[in-house]
């Protein structure tokens, strides 16, 4: 639980960071929202080490899925996109795919 959790704010975390560059970048808003997005990139590598995994490689594996959609919950919630199927099919792969690498047997 305690690793899921630590994926979940790291993904937020990261998504937050990388949209206040994509906001002051792409969208013309102020370059102030860079700070912040500076700042929450920093405590998303913050955060991912807090996941219990045997080597980094393997917890950044495993984040690429959770990432994956965590970014379409973004894409929703905060853009106001409503993910399709093939977003939803496609972050659904991407979630057992990194439940593979965390639980899987190791030997």
């Amino acid at each position: 639980m305690r690793t899921a959790l630590f994926f979940a704010l790291a993904a937020f975390l990261e998504i937050a960071g990388c949209f206040a560059f994509w906001a002051a970048v792409r969208n013309g808003a102020s370059a102030l929202w860079l700070a912040p997005g500076a700042l929450s990139l920093i405590a998303f590598g913050a955060a991912l080490t807090q996941v219990d995994a045997s080597a980094a490689g393997r917890a950044f594996a495993a984040y690429g899925g959770v990432y994956v959609a965590a970014s379409l919950v973004w894409l929703w919630a905060v853009e106001g996109f409503r993910p399709d199927r093939w977003d939803l099919a496609g972050g659904a792969l991407c979630l057992v795919g990194a439940a593979v690498v965390v639980f899987g047997p190791r030997g």
